[in-house]
């Protein structure tokens, strides 16, 4: 047992410290502190020493240097059952620290303001900090050492339980929390550091400095799952301890059961595609594809027109919103056959009621994210593989009609060039071999996932329904044949865009234009395996 007679405390995080500190006070504890700490505990009526008066020497360099110093880090180093150790205490005036309780100056929440400066972030690094963490964690068979609130209440029941003292099983699982803490710490601060390396301006050297030598990552455990994509798979959902703004991962949950695996992959891809949008938009999907997505004057309309794609494949769905859910929206969800979960901005309070009528809909808030600022984070896609990782940039990427290349002899209406980028905007978000068909801005068919392409354009035009007549195509990559483009015309297609660059392309323009369609090269393709 570790008994508690000696704390030293300077948290940045002051919640709960209050009654943490008024408890070790109840059990004869001196307490040692050093700035806006002890200040505060000093208004609570609770006697502290500075730490300056503690080692007989004075803060200095704008307090970079306060705990830096042999009687802090001898005071929790030594071994009590070493007699050597304790001889040299003597000798040397070093009182002994049976617990340290520290938080780190907040880098982490720094460095995700908007415009902070490199000189702030760098201020914020903590050094006394995780020494006296990593001392006393050291020596957690006679140091209690406590890196998180949390901890607060239980370590007081503790004490409580034991006549002021810790039990040696919770002090080695403080000590491990601290390396843990301090690793996150220090790898938050590698990365932002080394994101303001001065460098080549090379393509190959602007590559080696997106992608570091060793890949860490921090993510935070948002909860454990019942199971995974199967019952017979253990899961847990994390979240990116490094980003701010919006995502799955940040939303509140409103109303239904608890989500399940699938449910936040294919929230995910509901909400990558709404946010692609300005104007009102929903998605829905199935397996991460979407059956349905629109584009419309107002948030219902959106609605009614994705669910026209394929009402059948929407039995069982997840839908996304990039606006706030009115009433009448609301209504036409709620009349589908089955929703599994909605995820939107918000909820208008008359909408939020109408959707809580059906007792096991989920529902996810994420706020207000069209009026959010870039994130201050670098959004990677990461794929795992046996032993290994795969990672890359996001596919953001979004064009205009000034990078369209029209290739056939037919050129492009406004109109049409407004469906051709809407449908373009949406084949990205569809399982490769992509195609999708559009009328203005809405859905008709969707063929994902196919080993062959032109198998995808059967099963769009299958999907449409013949709604495929006088509609858009769009491919996520080349077409290496002309059979495809033959399938396309005789559904009716009037347009296509493809990214190019087959060595078939000039036999698949002459097929376009012997049929009389238009077709749009965009030299970029958007794979999704």
């Amino acid at each position: 047992m570790v008994r508690i007679k000696r704390a030293l405390i300077s948290v940045s995080d002051k919640s709960g410290l209050e009654e943490f500190v008024k408890g070790l006070h109840s059990f004869g504890v001196e307490i040692l502190s050093t700035g806006g700490t002890a200040r505060l505990i000093q208004k609570l009526g609770i006697p502290v020493k500075a730490v300056s008066d503690f080692t007989a020497s004075p803060e200095m360099l704008d307090g970079r240097v306060k705990t830096l110093h042999p009687k802090i880090h001898g005071g929790l180093l030594a071994l009590r059952d070493k007699e050597e150790h304790m001889q040299q205490a003597k000798k040397f005036g070093i009182e002994l620290i049976d617990m340290v309780v520290v938080n780190l100056y907040p880098f982490e929440e720094t460095i995700k303001k908007p415009g902070v400066t490199t000189e702030e972030a760098i201020e914020n690094i903590d050094i006394g900090g995780p020494s006296m963490l990593r001392s006393a964690a050291k020596n957690a068979k006679s140091v209690a050492v406590v890196s998180n609130p949390i901890w607060y209440e239980k370590i007081l029941a503790q004490m409580k339980q034991n006549d002021g003292c810790l039990d040696e099983k919770t002090c080695f699982k403080l000590a491990a929390e601290v390396f843990e803490r301090t690793n996150e710490y220090d790898r938050a601060i590698y990365n932002y550091l080394s994101s303001k390396l001065p460098g080549s301006t090379s393509p190959d050297a602007a590559k080696d400095e997106a992608f570091a030598q060793k890949l860490n990552l921090q993510f935070e455990k948002v909860q454990t799952l019942r199971y995974g994509e199967n019952p017979h798979q253990q899961a847990a959902f994390y979240k990116d301890a490094t980003c701010s703004g919006f995502g799955v991962s940040s939303s509140r949950q409103l109303h239904g059961k608890e989500l399940s695996f699938n449910n936040i992959l294919d929230l995910d891809a509901a909400l990558n595609i709404v946010r692609d949008f300005k104007e009102p938009a929903a998605s829905i999907i199935k397996h991460t594809n979407p059956c349905g997505a629109a584009t419309a004057t107002t948030l219902r309309e959106a609605y009614k027109h994705a669910l026209e794609c394929d009402p059948l494949s929407a039995f069982g769905s997840i839908v996304g919103f990039n606006r706030e859910v009115d009433e009448a929206t609301a209504e036409e969800v709620i009349s589908a056959d089955f929703v599994e979960c909605i995820i939107a901005c918000g909820y208008k309070p008359a909408a939020l009621e109408i959707l809580k009528k059906k007792k096991n809909l989920r529902i996810m808030e994420t706020g207000d994210f069209t009026k959010l600022k870039a994130q201050n984070c670098k959004e990677f896609d990461l794929k795992r593989v046996s032993a290994g990782v795969l990672i890359q940039d996001k596919d953001n990427k979004v064009i205009d009609k000034a990078a369209l290349k029209i290739v056939s002899k037919k050129k492009a209406t406004e109109e049409q060039i407004h469906s051709l980028l809407f449908a373009w905007q949406m084949v990205k978000h569809v399982k490769s071999n992509a195609i999708v068909l559009a009328q203005g801005t809405k859905l008709v068919g969707v063929g994902a996932g196919q080993m062959s392409r032109v198998d995808s354009v059967i099963i769009a035009v299958r999907k449409s329904q013949g709604r495929c007549r006088g509609a858009v195509l769009a491919s996520d990559a080349f077409f290496p044949k002309e059979d495809a483009i033959e399938q396309a015309v005789e559904a009716g297609i009037v347009a296509i865009i493809q990214p190019g660059g087959s060595i078939r392309d000039e036999e698949v323009i002459k097929a376009a234009d012997r049929a009389g369609i238009v077709m749009v090269f965009t030299g970029i393709r958007h794979f999704k395996h």
